[in-house]
């Protein structure tokens, strides 16, 4: 069995962004060399999240909308107490997870017709990393 692996870097510009990054995770894919395995996508900070779903009009909209409505931010989260201001944030990477793991076959991410990798992150304004990591033969 073969590994490879690289990091995805981002800085948002926003405080909650979601970044479409199939393409990015198939370039890795490919430049691996792998032809049968798995990929494992994983934001490495606990205010982010990867998940895979569809490219369609309005639904990272509704996303956003079902995730704020489930942990909303809220001043008095008792995480707030040690300065920081983002229970939110740890509660949403939660609800979305933070890794994914695609198949490769021939070379290629194996999706259903309408499936894409999104990085999710919901405390932005500051840098962080995705891992890539692809294994197989």
């Amino acid at each position: 069995m073969r590994f490879a692996t690289e990091y995805l870097w981002f800085d948002t510009a926003q405080k909650r962004e979601y970044i479409n990054i199939t393409e990015r995770v198939r370039e890795v894919v490919r430049k691996s060399g792998i032809r049968e395995g798995m990929v494992l996508v994983s934001a490495m900070h606990i205010t982010a999240g990867v998940y895979v779903n569809d490219a369609e009009s309005g639904l990272i909209q509704d996303i956003d909308k079902w995730l704020e409505q489930l942990a909303p931010f809220d001043a008095h989260y008792r995480h707030h107490r040690t300065g920081e201001t983002n229970g939110d944030a740890h509660l949403k990477s939660l609800l979305v997870h933070h890794e994914v793991i695609v198949p490769v076959t021939a070379g290629d991410l194996d999706f259903g017709p309408w499936q894409q990798v999104y990085y999710a992150e919901f405390d932005g304004r500051r840098k962080k990393r995705v891992i890539i990591k692809v294994m197989g033969e």
